[in-house]
C-alpha cells in the first residue's frame, strides 16, 4: 500500500512539474515582452556568500566574522547525499551524532554539547522546534554557528545554533531530480522558479518532493513528501514583501538501538547492522507531519538603514510509536533485578510498547528589527536592534509505555502487544520576550570590536494530561529574566588574515519536577554557560582556513539525596560540564584539485559536582577527536566530470556515566563519489553516483545514554546511491 501511494505521488509530481512549466512559460514571456531597463530591481536581502546570517552581523563575510561557522549549500548536500539534519555530521568534525536514529528526528551535538531540539534551531533566523523530520528539499543552505549562542538566543545549549535558509524565487529555474538509494529508496523532486510582471516585481518558487523510503536497515519501509511555495513582491525599489509556506509528511518505522550485553560491549562485527530491533508484529510507524508559514517585510530607510518585520508559525503533529528495547524487567512486578540500563549477557531484553499519538507542537514568532550603519568620529558602526516574541505550546494525550515481552538481539523472539495501560504525559506552555542590540565597530583599517546584549523574559508552565493517584496534575509555573552579553575584538593581520577573541554568556533553564519527593518541587533553575574562544582566520580566492581554541563551561542540574520517599530529593545546579578544545578547518583549490578538511580535539569533563566520583569524568557519547577530510578532482579528459573521496574518522566514546573504563573504540570510513555535468541542447544534466562506507567497515557509530539506558548504534553498512538532476 505504501509503495503504490508513493508511485502515485511520484506521478503527481511529474504532472505538476509539466503543468507549472506550461503555466510559467507565458509568464516568463510576458516579463520578457515588457522590459524596463530603468526599473533596476534592488534585492534588499542580497548577501555576499558566504555570510552567516543568523550570526546577527548583516553582510559581514564569514571570513571577517569573529566566530566559527559552517555554511553548507545545496551542492554539498546533494554530493554527500544528505537529506536530514543528522547528515551534517559527515561534513564538519565539530558536529557529531547524539542519538541519531533512522525514522526519527535528528539529534546532533556541536563541540560536544547536544543541541536542544526545542531551542537551538532557526528558520530564516526565527526559532523553530526540531522535534520532527525537517525536509531539506526547499532549503537553500544550512548555517551551523558554533558557540556564542547567548547573543542569538534567549535560551539554548552552548554548542551552537543551526539555521535553515529557505529557497527564495530566482529569475528562472526549472529543475527535476530523480534519486535512488540502496535498498530501494526512490526520490522524485522538482524545483521551479520564475520572476514575472513589470520589472520582474513578482517571484514564485515551488518545491515538491516525494520519496519511497526503503533504507539498508530492513523493515523500515516508509514514505515522505514535501510541498513548499515561496513568493515575493518588490512593491518598490525600497520595499520587499516575502511569503512562504511548507507542508511535509513522513511515515516510517524508527530504528531501535542495540546495547551492552551485561558488563560487555559486544564487538560491532558480531551484529547485523541491517537488522532493526524495532520489528514486532504490533509495531507501528512514526508519523511526523509539519506545516510552516512565514511572512517578512523589509523596508529600506534611506541608503544605510533597513527595517524588517517577520512573522512565522510552525505546527507539528506527531504519532511516536515503537517497540522499544529497554533493560530486563519482570513483566509481573515491573521490577528490575539486575540489568536495568542494558541487555542481559545472553542478548535478551524487555520489549516495551511505546505509543504517544497526536502530539501537537506549535511555535509562533513575531520579530521586528532595525539595522544600519553610522559613523561616530573615527568609528564606523554596523548596528542592529530588535524585538522577538516567541510562543510555544506542546499538547499531548496520555501515552502508553508498557511491557510487551522478551526480545533477543538476533531478532528471533516475537512477543504479543502490551496490555496498553495509559500513563500521563505533560503539556508545556512557553513564552519569551527578547530585546537585543548589536554593534559591529570598525576602528581604522585593522581593528574591529563587536558588542551585543540580549535581555529575555521567560515564562514556562506545565501540567500533566491526567491526574496521579493522589489527584495531582503536577502543575508548574516559572518566570525568569535573563541578560546575556557578548563581546569580541579582532585585528586584521593582513588584508586576508584576521585574529580574534570573543567572550559571551548563555542560559538554559530546568525545573524541579512537581512531585512529592522533591523538596523544591516546581522550582526553576538557571543553567548558565560561559563561552570563550580565540582564533585566526584566513580567506582568499584559493584558500580558506581557520584555527580556533575554545573554552565553554555549562551548568548542570542533578538530583541530590536518597530520592526515594517524600522530601528526600532536591534538584540543584550541581557543577558544570567543561569543554575545551582546538578546532581547525581548511579548504584549498590547487589546479584541478580541491582539498578540504576539518578536525576537532576535545577535552571534556564534569567538574565541581557535589558527587566527587563524577568530577573529572568524560561525558558520554562524545568523541575525544574527530576528523573530516575530502578531495575533489576535476578530470580534464572528460568535461564536467569530478571524482570525490571523503574520510570520516572519530575517536572512542564513553558508554557509562559511572565507569570510565567502558567505551566503544574509534572508527573511520571512506566514501567515494562522482559528479558529471552534461550539456544537452538547453538542458544541463548532473549525474551523481556514490558509495558510502566503501570498505563496509563495521563499528559502533555512537553510544547515547538515553532515558537512563545504554544504546549502541552501528555504522551503516556499504550503501550505494545515485541521482540525476535536469536543469532546463
Amino acid at each position: 500500500m505504501a509503495r503504490s501511494t508513493n508511485h502515485r505521488k511520484l506521478r503527481c509530481i511529474a504532472i505538476a512539474a509539466a503543468g507549472c512549466c506550461a503555466l510559467w512559460h507565458p509568464l516568463h514571456a510576458q516579463a520578457q515582452a515588457t522590459p524596463d531597463p530603468a526599473a533596476a530591481r534592488i534585492t534588499i536581502t542580497g548577501q555576499s556568500y558566504p555570510v552567516a546570517g543568523v550570526a546577527g552581523f548583516g553582510n559581514v563575510p564569514l571570513a571577517r566574522a569573529p566566530l566559527q561557522a559552517s555554511i553548507i549549500g545545496t551542492q554539498q548536500l546533494d554530493d554527500a547525499g544528505i537529506q536530514s539534519i543528522g547528515g551534517l555530521t559527515r561534513l564538519d568534525a565539530s558536529i557529531s551524532d547524539a542519538y541519531n536514529a533512522e525514522g526519527y528526528w535528528s539529534i546532533v551535538a556541536v563541540r560536544g554539547y547536544t543541541l536542544d531540539n526545542r531551542f537551538n534551531y532557526r528558520r530564516d533566523g526565527l526559532p523553530i522546534n526540531a522535534e520532527t523530520a525537517i525536509a531539506l528539499d526547499n532549503k537553500d543552505r544550512l548555517e551551523v554557528i558554533k558557540g556564542t549562542s547567548g547573543i542569538q538566543a534567549g535560551t539554548s545549549a552552548p554548542g551552537g545554533l543551526v539555521n535553515l535558509l529557505v529557497k527564495r524565487p530566482v529569475d528562472r529555474l526549472r529543475q527535476v531530480t530523480i534519486g535512488f538509494r540502496e535498498n530501494g529508496s526512490l526520490l522524485a523532486a522538482v524545483d521551479l522558479s520564475q520572476r514575472f510582471g513589470t520589472g520582474n516585481a513578482f517571484g514564485l518558487r515551488l518545491n515538491m518532493a516525494a520519496e519511497r523510503l526503503d533504507p539498508v536497515v530492513r523493515n523500515t519501509q516508509g514514505e515522505r513528501s514535501l510541498l513548499a511555495l515561496a513568493g515575493d513582491w518588490q512593491l518598490s525599489p525600497d520595499t520587499l514583501l516575502q511569503a512562504e509556506i511548507e507542508s511535509s509528511r513522513q511515515r516510517q518505522p524508527s530504528v531501535a538501538g542495540y546495547s551492552m550485553l551485561g558488563d560487555t560491549v559486544p564487538p560491532a562485527s558480531s551484529i547485523d547492522p541491517r537488522r532493526n530491533l524495532n520489528q514486532q508484529p504490533w509495531r507501528q510507524p512514526v508519523m511526523l507531519n509539519g506545516d510552516t508559514g512565514s511572512l517578512r517585510l523589509q523596508q529600506r530607510l534611506g541608503a544605510d538603514w533597513t527595517l524588517t518585520a517577520q512573522a512565522m508559525q510552525q505546527r507539528l503533529k506527531s504519532d511516536d510509536r515503537t517497540a522499544f528495547p529497554y533493560g530486563v524487567y519482570d513483566p509481573a512486578t515491573y521490577d528490575c533485578p539486575q540489568w536495568c540500563d542494558r541487555f542481559a549477557p545472553d542478548g535478551t531484553f524487555t520489549y516495551w510498547q511505546f505509543v504517544s499519538d497526536s502530539e501537537r507542537r506549535t511555535t509562533t514568532n513575531l520579530a521586528l528589527s532595525l539595522a544600519g550603519s553610522l559613523q561616530t568620529g573615527p568609528i564606523a558602526h554596523g548596528v542592529e536592534a530588535g524585538l522577538l516574541q516567541s510562543r510555544y505550546k506542546a499538547r499531548f494525550e496520555d501515552q502508553i509505555f508498557d511491557i510487551a515481552g522478551t526480545g533477543r538481539i538476533d531478532g528471533s523472539f516475537d512477543t504479543p502487544p502490551a496490555p496498553g495501560f495509559p500513563d500521563a504525559n505533560t503539556n508545556r506552555y512557553e513564552r519569551s520576550n527578547e530585546v537585543f542590540v548589536r554593534d559591529a565597530m570598525r576602528i581604522g583599517d585593522r581593528a574591529q570590536v563587536w558588542v551585543g546584549l540580549r535581555h529575555s523574559r521567560l515564562e514556562r508552565s506545565s501540567i500533566r494530561t491526567s491526574a496521579d493517584g493522589d489527584g495531582s496534575l503536577r502543575a508548574t509555573d516559572t518566570r525568569r529574566n535573563a541578560t546575556t552579553p557578548w563581546l569580541a575584538a579582532a585585528w586584521q593581520l593582513t588584508p586576508k588574515t584576521m585574529a580574534y577573541a570573543s567572550w559571551g554568556r548563555g542560559l538554559e533553564t530546568d525545573v524541579a519536577p512537581n512531585r512529592a519527593r522533591y523538596t523544591n518541587a516546581g522550582a526553576s533553575l538557571a543553567l548558565q554557560s560561559r563561552q570563550m574562544e580565540v582564533g585566526i582566520k584566513h580567506g582568499d580566492e584559493r584558500v580558506e582556513a581557520a584555527l580556533t581554541v575554545f573554552d565553554i563551561d555549562r551548568g548542570v542540574s542533578s538530583d541530590i539525596g536518597a530520592c526515594g520517599g517524600t522530601d528526600t530529593c532536591t534538584r540543584v545546579v550541581d557543577g558544570s560540564a567543561w569543554h575545551r578544545g582546538v578546532e581547525a578547518s581548511w579548504s584549498q583549490a590547487v589546479g584541478a584539485v580541491t582539498l578540504r578538511g576539518s578536525a576537532l580535539l576535545l577535552d571534556a569533563e564534569r567538574r565541581r559536582s557535589s558527587d566527587a566520583s563524577v568530577n573529572g569524568r568524560r561525558p558520554i557519547n562524545v568523541p575525544k577527536a574527530s576528523l573530516r577530510a575530502g578531495a575533489e578532482v576535476r578530470v580534464a579528459a572528460v568535461q564536467g566530470l569530478a571524482l570525490m573521496a571523503d574520510l570520516i574518522a572519530e575517536g572512542s566514546r564513553k558508554v557509562l556515566p559511572d565507569d570510565d573504563t567502558v567505551e566503544i573504540p574509534g572508527w573511520s570510513r571512506i566514501d567515494l563519489g562522482a559528479r558529471w555535468q552534461q550539456r544537452l541542447a538547453s538542458t544541463t544534466l548532473t549525474w551523481r553516483l556514490a558509495v558510502d562506507n566503501v570498505t563496509d567497515r563495521r563499528a559502533w557509530k555512537e553510544s547515547p545514554y538515553q532515558f537512563s539506558h545504554v544504546y549502541l548504534y552501528p555504522l551503516s553498512p556499504r550503501t550505494w546511491r545515485a541521482s540525476v538532476q535536469a536543469a532546463f
